[in-house]
Parts: structure tokens; sequence; C-alpha cells
């Protein structure tokens, strides 16, 4: 132990094995840990065996072979050992603690919980096995169940070093329980600055709409690392909320230069164009996503109004037809078309589809005012009559619906 200590190596490793059948039992056992902190698996698992298969009903000794399976991969012959311990030894909650370490690494996730909640119910107020219940509900995606796990081992202060203040953070602010997640995130950050953690604070703030300090994080993130792609729609979208426009399309259009395949962001940059009247470049945007994918629905529709707007009807056909043939169907396609044909002077097919978005649009007060004036402008008065009666019992102070409807009437 001396040479090893020293830096020896090599000789103290020698001396032990060359003298290893001269030890006593209680000096084996100290060597094999000590192999096994040394990673020296196999000398460790060779000694263990050998005293297990001398004491076997010894459960400390059956617990370290077990961890040595554990270490060499080898999970069945480790649950086989451990499986082995009575209930009435007072290593037995150990031996759960390990089954469900085994179940989790395999996926096996509700075993896991049960062998813990088994341990939970014979030393009730042992932190580790709160903590480990905690992880186990988080990585079931339970977030409800791990709190109060993690809060009742936070509290007994017996843990320090572990990082309650990120999982409690995370638990809330996946149940929507945004305002309570952030007093966590920011105890995690004071003690360790992490950006993805950073990033889940600054996420955690715009979901519960403080969008000042949402801004104000995911600033730092990008201050951190300015690649965090992650971060440019959420900021963005925070800038929106607060009306800074011009920095919110600016940030969206930074965030398509570190990721220009993130058709989200390049719908979202299309969108503050539009809205800062930048007709242009919004259709260029929107065009760069359905490019990046065809069957963009989101997109294609939004490109659909702007051209509407412009009164580029031939463009609006295209484009609905090139999403139906990528298998993409909307009740909306019946309406854009029907306003599209409409002023192709294309009526006969601009009546067919009006009378298919009826379906889904007879709700609509937009849509039944296009399709009452079509209907008018038509001459079919009858058809017409009806849906200008709803639309005036919606806005019955409206007098230029007054009047129609009047007219209708006689």
């Amino acid at each position: 132990m001396e040479h090893i200590l020293s830096g020896d190596t090599e000789t103290g490793l020698s001396l032990l094995k060359k003298n290893e059948k001269s030890f006593s039992d209680e000096e084996k056992y100290n060597i094999a840990h000590y192999y096994t902190q040394l990673g020296l698996i196999n000398e460790a698992k060779n000694i263990f065996e050998e005293l297990v298969a001398k004491y076997p009903t010894e459960s400390e000794l059956l617990i370290s072979l077990a961890e040595v399976y554990i270490d060499a991969d080898e999970d069945d012959e480790a649950v086989g050992l451990l499986e082995t311990v009575p209930r009435d030894d007072e290593s037995y909650p150990q031996t759960l603690m390990l089954l469900a370490d085994l179940y989790q690494a395999q996926g096996l996730l509700e075993v896991s919980e049960r062998k813990l909640l088994e341990a939970k119910s014979i030393l009730q107020n042992e932190p580790i096995i709160d903590v480990a219940l905690g992880e186990t509900y988080l990585s079931m995606g339970d977030y409800k169940k791990a709190i109060p796990y993690f809060v009742n081992a936070k509290k007994s202060g017996e843990i320090v070093d572990f990082s309650f203040d990120e999982r409690l953070a995370e638990c809330y602010s996946s149940t929507g329980q945004w305002e309570e997640a952030m007093p966590y995130y920011d105890n995690a950050l004071k003690k360790e600055l992490n950006i993805d953690v950073l990033f889940q604070y600054a996420f955690t703030a715009f979901q519960a709409g403080y969008f000042k300090t949402a801004i104000e994080k995911f600033r730092e993130v990008r201050e951190l690392d300015y690649e965090y792609a992650s971060v440019y729609l959420y900021l963005a979208k925070a800038l929106e909320h607060e009306n800074l426009l011009e920095e919110s399309f600016q940030v969206s259009k930074d965030g398509l230069a570190v990721n220009e395949y993130n058709k989200e962001l390049q719908l979202f940059s299309a969108k503050m164009a539009l809205k800062l009247q930048n007709l242009d470049e919004a259709e260029k945007l929107l065009r760069e996503a359905i490019a990046l994918d065809p069957g963009y629905l989101e997109a294609a529709l939004t490109l659909t109004k702007l051209l509407l707007q412009e009164e580029r009807f031939d463009d609006v056909v295209e484009c609905i037809e090139e999403l139906e043939k990528f298998g993409e169907t909307d009740p909306q396609f019946d309406w854009d078309l029907a306003l599209a044909k409409e002023g192709l002077e294309q009526y006969s097919d601009a009546l067919n589809y009006y009378r298919q978005a009826y379906t889904s649009f007879k709700d609509n007060s937009d849509f039944l005012q296009d399709y009452a004036y079509f209907l008018l402008q038509e001459g079919l008065l009858q058809e017409a009559k009806p849906l200008f009666k709803v639309l005036l019992q919606e806005d019955p102070t409206n007098i230029e619906l007054q009047d129609v409807y009047s007219r209708l009437e006689e």
C-alpha cells in the first residue's frame, strides 16, 4: 500500500498479488475495495467471489460483490445476488436501492419505483431514498410526484452536494407552475452558472408572462453563447410582446444566420416583417420556409393571405395547388380559393369554393361577409338573405347591413 500511495503502483500491485493468499479475510475484503477504487474490477471480483463462497449469508459481502458485478456490466448476476438478501436483514433497504438503480438503468422505471417505495416504507425519513424517488419520477416525466420527495430531502439538510434547486425548478416549470419555478432557477444560477439552466429560467419567465425578465435572461444566454440557436425564437417573441418589433425582427434574422434551416424562425421573422409592412421581405422569408418544408401549412396560409392582400390571385391558386400536391388539406384553402377565383372573375368556381367553405366557417363573421356580398353581387338574393340576417344579429347597429337586409326583405 505504501508503494501505491507513493506512486509506485506497479510494485505495490505486484506485492499485493504475490501475497494475496496469506492475507486474512478482513484484509482481503479491504484489498478488494481498494481494487475497486483503482478500477481493477476483475481483481476485486475474484476476491469478493471467494469471500461470498466462504460467507454466503453475509449481506455486506453480497452487496459489495453485486456492486462489482454492476461495474462489470454483469447486471443479471448482480440482481441474482441482491434478491437473496432477506427482508429482515438490516442491509435490505440498501439492497432495494441498488436493485432500483439497476432496473432504472434497464428502463424498467415502474419496477424501480416499487423497490424504492418499499425502501421508503422501511426507512421513512431517509433523504437518499427521497432523492432516488424524486429522480425516478423525473425520469418518468411525473414531475408532480417528484416535487414532494425533492422538497423533503432538501429540508433534511443532510445532502448538500445535490442540485435541489435545479431539480425543483424543472419540476415546477414542467407542471406549468411557472412562478413557483422562478426562485429555484434563481437560486440554482447563484450557485453555478449553467447556460442550459439559464435558458430554462428565461423560458419559464416567458411562459409566466414576465417578458422583461425573459428578455434579460435570454440576452444573457446569447452573450454567453451566440451560437445557442434555441434562444433566438423565444427572445424575438418576448420582444414582440413588449412591442419592440424592430428589435424582434432583427433578433429573428440573427437567429436565421445561426441556423438557416429553422422553419419556425423563418415564419416568425416573416410575420414580423408583415407587422413592419416590409411585404417583399415577408414574402421572401415565407417562400424560404416553404422551400424548407413544402407542406408547411401555416407558412403557406400566411403567404396566401399576403398574396390576397396584394391581389395576386393567380399566385394564390398556384400556392394552394402546390400544397395539395403534397397531400395538405385545410378548410382555409376553400375560402382563399373562393376569394382568388372571385378576383380572377371566375365566378362559377368562386361560388363552388364559397359553398364548400361554408360548412367550416358558417360561424365566422368575416367569411359570412365575404360570402354574403359575393352572393349579392351574383344576384343570388335568396341565398344571401339568411347570411345578412345572421350578420345583422351579430352587429345590429351596422347601418350598411341594415340597409342591405331591408332591400332584401322588400
